[in-house]
């Protein structure tokens, strides 16, 4: 029996897993982490950690299988991504990756844009998560090291680089920086505008193609591996939808791991205020990636529990107590955006809130609250791409953590209105990186095909009719709640980069402004 290496780079865990022809993983490892370098606005990770992660789990798994990883064919790997590794000439990495959560370049993006060809079609797409924004933002703060860049890569790249040498990505990947090194109608890029040559921009791939064969002078457990062909791959979201068998025509996707992933996918493509419309190889997807989802839970269980280790099955078995519990007749709002929110909003600087609060309010209703807010803004997105796209998504395909919980499954299902079906695999991510990896070594001809033949769905949830309209009224005065804090949003995260005292245990904070 041979096997192929999938490895799954997420937001807060390293996934790696031997899978089989049949789509079935014989070995399993996961690391939490890498940790984050998060402040005010700030979110950084050594790209060493991501590197000392796989041999890590590579090692583990050799350990625990090591016939089965002497016939690995091919490793593919998938990855966070709009997180920016920035190599210089040497290949090793200049300063710490800035993360998909930072918001540094936000307070630029004004200014940034004034300068920018007006006629460019990515000029509109500009914001603090972008990676021109992130470029500009390095040139002006760390100009140094800004000279010094000779390639961006995204965080899977990096990997894929220090197996085999090689500085490649592919088009999904780099769709936003690729985007802004095409010339306009005057010939002029916007990293041209932002003095960046457009040499940054790594050698591009389809996801299904060879990067590279694993080099010879590799540590442990990778010496033995010399000679494997390393796919190139893609996301983590691209590769979870085709782990998900949500690569066809008519489908939504609703990823939730840390953060929440929602598109909808189409032959035809969609252009709608605030979604990514990308070029999925054959398909486009319409959404994009949140900035909050199920770490909201673990948000939520820290304020309940103060000072607990949280961990997976702590969070989901107080999770089910909580909404076990008898809820309050009068509903609670939640706005989730706890890190400021991507998709569709773009805006680092709106806030979370609960709405609604009364005596009788508890622990439960408040658990209730946050998976509704989640659901909620997984609505506005599915209701702006299927306005784009002048249809309705036939189902949604849910998976990562979130999807384990059946309460989450079903408030989903009534919330969107639209069926939501489960697979049998609990990592859609490692399955899409199997699928890529088999389809890349010749075992399927298509994604497509191989997509049909390794993804099995398991449970469909229907909307329930009662549910659902009940439901529709909140959404309504979830909608209007927006509306209506999103400005005292952004002056409460104005205040917190404002000089000052604010009154605290552990002595000032900050001060409020004239």
């Amino acid at each position: 029996m041979s096997v192929v290496l999938a490895c799954d780079l997420g937001g807060t865990s390293f996934r790696a897993a031997l899978v089989d022809r049949e789509g079935e993983a014989r070995a399993t490892h996961v690391i939490q982490g890498p940790t984050t370098r998060d402040r005010l606005g700030w979110s950084e990770i050594d790209p060493a950690d991501w590197w000392r992660a796989l041999i890590e789990a590579a090692s583990a798994l050799r350990e625990a299988e090591p016939t089965l990883f002497s016939k690995i064919r091919a490793v593919a790997i998938c990855g966070v991504t709009r997180t920016q590794v920035f190599l210089g000439r040497d290949g090793e990495p200049l300063r710490h990756a800035i993360t998909w959560r930072d918001a540094r370049a936000e307070r630029s993006v004004d200014a940034l844009s004034a300068t920018l060809p007006q006629d460019h079609p990515e000029r509109a797409q500009i914001n603090a998560f972008h990676p021109l924004a992130r470029l500009a933002w390095l040139r002006d703060e760390e100009e140094a090291c800004f000279r010094r860049v000779t390639t961006i890569l995204d965080p899977k790249d990096f990997l894929n680089f220090k197996l085999t040498g090689q500085r490649a990505s592919d088009p999904i990947s780099m769709a936003r920086l690729a985007a802004a090194a095409a010339p306009a109608a005057d010939g002029r890029s916007l990293l041209d505008a932002i003095g960046a040559p457009r040499s940054i921009l790594p050698e591009l791939r389809e996801p299904t193609a060879d990067v590279a064969r694993i080099r010879d002078d590799l540590p442990a457990p990778f010496d033995s591996l010399a000679g494997v062909p390393v796919i190139c791959c893609s996301t983590d979201t691209w590769a979870a939808v085709a782990g998900l068998g949500a690569l066809q025509d008519g489908f939504a996707y609703n990823i939730s791991g840390t953060t929440e992933v929602f598109g909808v996918m189409s032959e035809e493509r969609g252009f709608a205020d605030g979604l990514m419309s990308v070029d999925w190889r054959g398909l486009f997807q319409l959404g994009g990636p949140g900035q909050n989802g199920a770490d909201t839970v673990a948000w939520l269980m820290s304020l309940l529990h103060p000072g607990d280790a949280i961990s997976p099955p702590p969070v989901a078995a107080r999770l089910d107590a909580l909404l076990s519990a008898r809820r309050d007749p009068q509903p609670l709002l939640f706005l989730p955006y706890l890190q400021g929110e991507r998709t569709p909003y773009w805006d680092p600087s709106l806030r979370g809130a609960f709405i609604g609060l009364n005596r009788a309010h508890g622990a439960g209703d408040l658990a209730w609250a946050v998976l509704e807010g989640v659901a909620f803004l997984n609505r506005v997105v599915m209701e702006r791409a299927e306005s784009a796209l002048g249809r309705r998504v036939s189902e949604i395909r849910f998976g990562g953590g979130a999807a384990s919980n059946p309460i989450w499954r079903q408030i989903k299902a009534d919330i969107c209105e639209r069926p939501v079906v489960t697979p049998v695999a609990p990592e859609p991510g490692l399955l899409g990186a199997a699928i890529v990896a088999w389809t890349g070594v010749g075992e399927f001809l298509t994604i497509s095909d191989a997509q049909h033949a390794l993804v099995k769905a398991t449970r469909r949830y229907e909307p329930d009719p009662t549910r659902a309209a009940a439901y529709r009224k909140l959404f309504d005065l979830y909608r209007r709640s927006e509306s209506a804090l999103a400005a005292i949003s952004r002056d409460l995260a104005a205040l917190a980069r404002q000089s000052g005292a604010l009154p605290g245990v552990h002595g000032p904070l900050f001060t409020f402004g004239d």
